[in-house]
C-alpha cells in the first residue's frame, strides 16, 4: 500500500486488484474489471490460490476460516462467521478455507484442529485461535488483534 488514504482491495468475483479510497469503503465500492460489489457481506469460500491472492493482495485485514465439512463444530459455527462478516466488512475480508480440499494450505499453516480462525495482515499471519466462537465473540477478537488500518 503506498498511500495511506488508499487500500488494494481484491474483488471476490474476478479476483482483480482495485484502489478503493479509504473514506469510499463503506459507499459500495465496484470493481473496476467486472462492476461487480468489492464487498459481498458473506465469507468467502476460496482455494489454494484464491487464499494467495486475497492474504497477498488486500490491505484490509484477512480472517481465514480453516474448516471441514465432516467437522460438526465447523459446522455449527458457520452461521456465526457468516454473520460476523456482515459486521466486519468492509474494514475486514473473511475467508473460508475447506482443509481437505486445500491440504496443501492446512500444511503450510500448520493446521491441527478445525475450526482454526486465522488473521492476516500484510500477507502475514498475526493472530490464531483453534475452536468456535460466536459472531460476537468473534467480532470482538478480529478487533482486538486487527493492527490500525
Amino acid at each position: 500500500m503506498t498511500d495511506p488514504q488508499q487500500f488494494h482491495i481484491v474483488c471476490p468475483h474476478c479476483a482483480a486488484v482495485n484502489r478503493v479510497a479509504a473514506a469510499r469503503l463503506a459507499d459500495k465500492p465496484v470493481c473496476g474489471k467486472c462492476a461487480q460489489e468489492l464487498f459481498v457481506g458473506k465469507p468467502l469460500d476460496v482455494d489454494s490460490a484464491g487464499f494467495d491472492r486475497h492474504v497477498g493482495r488486500n490491505d484490509i485485514p484477512v480472517v481465514v476460516d480453516f474448516w471441514a465439512a465432516w467437522c460438526g463444530p465447523c459446522r455449527m459455527m458457520a452461521p456465526a462467521y457468516a454473520q460476523a462478516a456482515t459486521r466486519l466488512e468492509p474494514r475486514v475480508r473473511l475467508l473460508k478455507v475447506d482443509t481437505e480440499a486445500s491440504q496443501d494450505l492446512a500444511a503450510r499453516y500448520a493446521i491441527r484442529s478445525i475450526p482454526t480462525i486465522a488473521l492476516f495482515q500484510g500477507g502475514r499471519e498475526i493472530a490464531r485461535q483453534a475452536g468456535a466462537m460466536d459472531a460476537g465473540n468473534l467480532v470482538a477478537w478480529v478487533q482486538s488483534h486487527k493492527q490500525a488500518a
